[in-house]
């Protein structure tokens, strides 16, 4: 074969594959145009229909692999909320509708360190009808049945015998002392609520023992054990985790107007009380704050955010009378008295000093103070998410007054009864 011939064949083949090439890129250029119009028709007629109208069911989804745009999937009518725990008893929240995702914040912190595992029932309480979101919602995040209370007008809002103008003599004054919450009405409900209200809600008249849980707290540690049995089996009446002075401001008159109470009524005072608990005031390591009151009270106070309690307690005579005392001589809205400190004289002067117990393995945080347990064994056990030499474990800060519950009750551990 002449070379011309061989040069000529070549030329041919190129041509060839040039024209191939031409020909597959012009038609996957035309099928790329044809997937875009695709594409544009689709999102074309999507528009149509309106994006806030979508239809999981009736709209081709660009995810298969989900219904995540269906909202028919949220409810589930047979999920299982029976309760496993063996105790009469119930987490009670005081809680707002806007405040809503706090709630579900501490709910589900609760639910994966301790209810997951007993379902026990929740008990929410406001001074306003729940909306229908807030109901979806938290019945939704608890493992538990939830029930929804509206509170009574007379159990919330302000006696009529409390005196308006001395009422609002004390907002002036508190306004201008800075004094924390002095300017709020609704917070003086609150802990009048509190003190001498909550458990008679008919919502609550059925159990035995509640745990009380707020909004936007967080539970650091896993619940190894059953509280409520804890409190049952061991006789306890009431606990705390945390411990800490009360602002003096705020309580000018209580600890003297519950002295008058147990003057007229010592039946009520509990031979081995825990007095020596708010009155004593010698220096202790790391512990030597200075408190300037005007009687022997030492201002310290359980924390009432984290309580767990017999209910049966705050249903007595004593502690009826006792915040009825309270009530008539109107510090609640003329000062501003806690629920605190209240729940926390009538403890330590009407029960026995065993009576009361402090939870030191479930850490707990709300802003701005925590607990963490102390032993690094704990909290590698109970999973704890939790320093305890962070600034806000106030265990060990100056203003805890945990220490003075050790000299009182003394440091004991529940493990008596075989349940931890």
């Amino acid at each position: 074969m002449q070379l011309y011939q061989k040069v000529w064949i070549v030329a041919i083949c190129i041509a060839a594959l040039v024209l191939q090439s031409s020909t597959y890129f012009n038609e996957k250029l035309e099928s790329v145009n044809y997937e875009q119009s695709l594409f544009s028709e689709y999102f074309k007629n999507l528009r149509k229909k309106g994006i806030q109208e979508y239809d999981g069911e009736e709209i081709f989804r660009a995810k298969l692999a989900s219904n995540s745009y269906s909202q028919k999937i949220l409810l589930d009518g047979n999920r299982d909320n029976a309760q496993i725990g063996t105790e009469n008893a119930t987490i009670v929240m005081l809680v707002r509708n806007w405040e809503l995702d706090s709630a579900l914040e501490s709910m589900r912190s609760l639910e994966d360190r301790f209810n997951k595992k007993y379902r026990y029932p929740w008990t929410f309480l406001n001074d306003v009808p729940f909306d229908p979101e807030f109901i979806e919602a938290t019945s939704l995040m608890a493992s538990g049945a939830t029930e929804y209370g509206l509170i009574p007008k007379d159990d919330w809002e302000r006696p009529s015998f409390i005196n308006e103008t001395k009422f609002e003599q004390s907002l002036k004054e508190m306004i201008e002392s800075n004094v924390l919450y002095g300017e709020s009405r609704s917070y003086r409900n609150m802990c009048r609520f509190n003190s001498g209200f909550f458990f008679r809600q008919e919502l609550m008249k059925k159990y035995d023992y509640y745990f009380r849980v707020e909004p936007n707290v967080e539970y650091y540690c896993d619940f190894e054990y059953d509280p409520f049995k804890i409190m049952r089996l061991n006789g306890k009446k009431y606990s705390f985790v945390i411990a800490l002075h009360e602002y003096e401001e705020t309580i000018p008159t209580l600890y003297d107007t519950t002295m008058d109470f147990f003057e007229e009524n010592p039946q009520y005072l509990h031979p081995n009380n825990s007095k020596f608990f708010l009155t004593d005031t010698s220096m202790m390591a790391n512990h030597a704050i200075k408190v300037d009151v005007p009687n022997d009270y030492n201002l310290c106070h359980f924390w009432s955010n984290f309580e767990i309690g017999d209910l049966n307690f705050f249903r007595s005579e004593s502690y009826l009378k006792y915040f009825e005392y309270l009530n008539q001589a109107g510090g609640f809205y003329y000062e501003r008295w806690g629920d605190a400190p209240v729940h926390t004289l009538a403890a330590a002067l009407m029960l026995d000093k065993s009576e009361i117990h402090y939870f030191e393995d479930l850490g707990y945080f709300h802003g701005p103070f925590g607990n963490c347990p102390s032993s690094n064994g704990i909290r590698l056990q109970k999973r704890c998410m939790c320093d305890y030499s962070d600034e806000s474990v106030i265990d060990i800060s100056s203003h805890s007054c945990l220490p003075r519950w050790w000299k009182t009750g003394g440091k004991t551990f529940l493990k008596d009864k075989g349940v931890l």
